[in-house]
């Protein structure tokens, strides 16, 4: 008995020692698609990395290609808590094939920030965010009641992976291209590139501009912020929303995740939109999969700006108005409900023209119904 004791006691301590030894994990990313994954940000919980290496130190570690040993952009994701959520790392991955990361002890590199989100006090409370594709921005309370007030996102078009929102708002000539891309486009009493709103007897139902503004994470990858809009009446029902908007580095769409709260127990149609140009554009509608594309007409010597949704609830309808396009879906009560919006423009030169945005977005939606698989040990 003696001996048995003894050695349960040993094996007792020897378990833990085994553990905190532990100063390296290896991460595979497994891409079970027919599709190539460039440029995708893959979030791992980062539990599971404190699991399998106790002794991380958040300050002193770095993530590696595990056949080059060359570092791996990342990023520590805390939506907005004090903990620690998720580690962002961004990658390629071929088709049917997987790629491996290790994560161990080392000094980070400082990678340049593929992300940006914050309040413009300095322009009537916009809200602008952006990463190394694409721009958008949101309008705020001071600009309510004024001749430039819109109720859609706005799309700010770049051809740099380069930061602008700083510099354009410091110049205060956003409107004319100085070689990153400019805003042209136009939102007025509309939708805009892809915002949600209650519809109800063929009427949208606009609330106003947000009030409050909270960034959950600013890059370098990823960028989330938090909106939130005061009570607005909707055919006699009460309804608030807080809007949710995250925009991975290498992607022309933002994730948006919507929560409407108001008091009734049947659930509220809304719409998301995308105004549409007097102009012959291209329109492409696929209720099925919650998909709308449209390659807007082009505008002069500023080219050509397309621009998508993609719903991942049921789509009960599609419809085209003489200004805008709409899908229509429902929503509960504090329930939340998540969908795409964003675009590209031409003179980026990575979309050109109207049948490549549809299979970026055709593409986006098998990306979004096939994850890459994620392991760690």
């Amino acid at each position: 008995m003696k001996t048995i004791k003894i050695f349960l006691g040993f094996t007792f301590i020897l378990l833990p020692l085994t553990i905190l030894a532990q100063n390296k994990v290896t991460v595979s990313v497994q891409n079970n698609s027919d599709l190539e994954r460039k440029e995708t940000v893959v979030s791992i919980p980062w539990k599971t990395v404190i699991s399998n290496y106790p002794q991380i130190d958040t300050a002193n570690f770095v993530v590696l290609n595990s056949v080059t040993k060359k570092q791996v952009p990342f990023q520590l994701e805390h939506r907005g808590l004090p903990a620690i959520q998720n580690l962002l790392v961004q990658v390629d991955v071929k088709a049917k094939s997987s790629f491996n990361i290790l994560i161990q002890k080392g000094k980070p590199e400082t990678f340049v920030a593929k992300t940006y989100c914050r309040y413009v006090p300095e322009r009537k409370d916009d809200f602008a965010w952006e990463n190394d594709k694409i721009a958008f921005r949101t309008y705020g309370k001071a600009i309510e009641k004024s001749k430039e007030d819109a109720y859609g996102l706005d799309v700010w078009v770049k051809r740099t992976d380069k930061l602008v929102i700083n510099e354009r708002y410091k110049r205060n000539e956003y409107h004319i291209d100085h070689g990153d891309g400019m805003d042209y486009y136009h939102v007025g009493f509309s939708l805009g590139a892809g915002n949600m709103a209650p519809y109800v007897n063929d009427s949208i139902y606009y609330s106003a501009n947000y009030h409050q503004w909270k960034v959950l994470d600013n890059g370098p990858l990823r960028s989330t912020f938090q909106l939130t809009y005061d009570t607005w009446n909707v055919n006699g029902i009460n309804v608030k929303a807080t809007k949710t908007i995250s925009l991975d580095a290498g992607s022309q769409l933002n994730r948006i995740e919507n929560v409407y709260s108001f008091d009734s127990e049947k659930p509220l149609p809304v719409v998301v939109g995308i105004i549409k140009r007097p102009e012959t554009g291209t329109i492409t509608l696929n209720e099925q999969q919650g998909i709308m594309g449209y390659w807007e007409p082009i505008h002069g010597q500023d080219g050509t700006t397309g621009v998508g949704t993609l719903l991942t609830t049921p789509v009960s309808n599609m419809m085209v108005t003489k200004k805008q396009i709409l899908a229509k879906t429902e929503v509960k009560n504090n329930v939340p409900v998540i969908y795409y919006a964003g675009a590209a423009w031409d003179k980026a030169g990575k979309i050109t023209n109207a049948k490549q945005w549809q299979n970026y977005l055709n593409n986006f939606y098998q990306q979004i119904n096939e994850p890459l698989i994620v392991s760690v040990k």
